[in-house]
């Protein structure tokens, strides 16, 4: 159960340093921006599970879960053109 708090809070930190990183206009807002994050750090971490990077109860790394919010940040830019 701790590995789920600790995914959601570094999700949350990493989605705030993607939207920074990320060039171009984003017009998410912040609970989309913070929501983002949570999904690319548990994409992060079931990707590094099947990738056998992570132990069975891991959490992502925070630079891992950086990428994997940009990843999602990406693609949610890429739905969401108008």
């Amino acid at each position: 159960m701790w590995h789920v708090i600790v995914t959601i809070l570094i999700g949350f930190f990493a989605g705030l340093i993607a939207r920074a990183l990320y060039p171009g206009e984003d017009k998410a807002g912040f609970f989309v921006t913070a929501g983002l994050g949570i999904l690319g750090s548990v994409v992060a971490t079931y990707a590094g599970r099947f990738l056998h990077i992570y132990g069975e109860n891991s959490s992502a790394g925070f630079v891992a879960s950086i990428v994997g919010a940009i990843i999602v940040l990406m693609a949610y830019n890429f739905f969401t053109k108008e």
